[in-house]
């Protein structure tokens, strides 16, 4: 490849603006457009100040429209942005409120819960405390059932026969 070649190789950037560059463009094309035609313009200085005036009115007209329209698109997005604020706020409060109020429950079901298990709880210590004290009475009653024991024949040389 020759040198030549490789500058027309290049790369080349082309930057564009979007959106928002359109009235503002048209009413600067509108200002330069005029002010060229009234400068190229065969006429006298009583009609190039008449159309001046003319031009500039347009140009006014123009740009309180163009003023117009954009005030009415800002009022617009922040209606819009005001709504859907206050929507996303109300289904944020919606689910807190649920939320405490699942919290609430669960408590609720909780303490219950607790209640009942001591309940259950007392009343098996109370059964052991009743079966407890009525062993320790059994052991501490004489024993009436058991006869005593038969006397037996005294052997010869037994401590037992004399």
């Amino acid at each position: 490849m020759s040198r030549h070649q490789d500058e027309d190789d290049e790369r080349y950037y082309v930057i564009e603006e979007k959106g928002g560059g359109g009235v503002g463009s048209f009413l600067l094309g509108a200002a330069i457009g005029a002010g060229i035609a009234l400068l190229l313009a065969p006429q006298s200085g009583a009609e190039t100040r008449r159309d001046l005036k003319r031009r500039a009115r347009q140009v006014s007209d123009a740009a309180r429209d163009a003023a117009d329209e954009l005030s009415d698109t800002v009022v617009d997005r922040y209606e819009r942005a005001k709504r859907t604020v206050g929507v996303k706020l109300d289904s944020a409060r919606q689910a807190i409120d649920l939320k405490k109020h699942q919290a609430t429950e669960a408590i609720r079901a909780g303490r219950e819960a607790a209640a009942q298990a001591r309940e259950e709880l007392e009343a098996r210590l109370a059964e052991t405390k009743a079966a407890y004290q009525a062993g320790a009475d059994v052991a501490r009653s004489p024993r009436r059932s058991v006869s005593p024991p038969a006397p037996r024949d005294a052997e010869p040389g037994d401590p037992q026969a004399s």
